[in-house]
């Protein structure tokens, strides 16, 4: 199996599918596919943000470089399971992701400064990333079923069908269950090809012929959005009244 490594960079490209394009890309794929490490999972998510959504406020002007901050189980956690606090920026088109693994409560604690995180290169990249955004929290709690796989020919090239993208901004821990609002539309699918070099032809014709067409998605950007169109719903009813 391919294992995912704890510092790497890449491009990610993100692909908006229909039921239709979902279940006939799977079936075109086989041949050329693996499953990964972690296979089908529910991947669940602590976002953290400033109060007033600063990092997610950024990443929406789109600019050159942005980076962001979480809290990454595979399924819902106990106090003493292994999560993953994981650092990750785009600059460009390339994607840097940082992590480390360390017990839920030991992760909490250290956001929280009531610890101290790891004592190791990305642990301190860590700290100084909280202490300059001075206020982070716990924002946005996010989960989603993947299923992930790996070219049989090159492990360094990944895919990943997200579905059922749900998000929430209260009880926003790992230990609760998945639950929350949908991201996507009903039938939809979320697909990301991960990869340090260009993708292979036999993919971009599969994605051509299926008319599959690349798209810019950021799960919590899409989630900030809805919530920001809501509370600009509320306060003009507000001001309305």
């Amino acid at each position: 199996m391919a294992k995912s490594p704890d510092i790497f960079e890449r491009h990610e490209l993100k692909y908006l599918l229909s039921r239709e394009q979902s279940d006939c890309l799977r079936q075109r794929l086989q041949p050329w596919l693996l499953a990964d490490e972690f296979g089908r999972s529910t991947i669940c998510n602590v976002y953290y943000d400033t109060p007033d959504f600063r990092l997610a406020r950024r990443s929406q002007e789109k600019p050159v470089y942005k980076e962001k901050l979480r809290l990454r189980s595979y399924g819902p956690a106990q106090a003493d399971s292994l999560v993953y606090l994981e650092l990750k920026k785009k600059y460009r088109d390339v994607v840097y992701k940082r992590r480390i693994q360390m017990p839920l409560t030991t992760a909490e604690q250290g956001m929280r400064g009531a610890g101290a995180l790891p004592d190791s290169q990305i642990g301190r990249e860590i700290s100084y990333f909280k202490a300059f955004y001075a206020s982070l929290r716990p924002a946005v709690y996010l989960s989603y079923e993947r299923e992930a796989f790996f070219a049989r020919t090159d492990p360094g090239l990944r895919l990943t069908f997200d579905q059922n993208i749900l998000w929430r901004t209260q009880r926003v821990q790992l230990s609760l269950p998945p639950a929350g609002q949908p991201l996507l539309e009903p039938g939809q699918a979320l697909l990301e090809v991960k990869t340090a070099a260009a993708l292979p032809l036999w993919l971009v014709r599969l994605l051509t012929e299926l008319e599959i067409n690349k798209t810019s998605f950021s799960k919590y950007g899409r989630a900030y959005d809805i919530l920001r169109a809501a509370q600009l719903a509320t306060d003009r009813r507000v001001n309305c009244a």
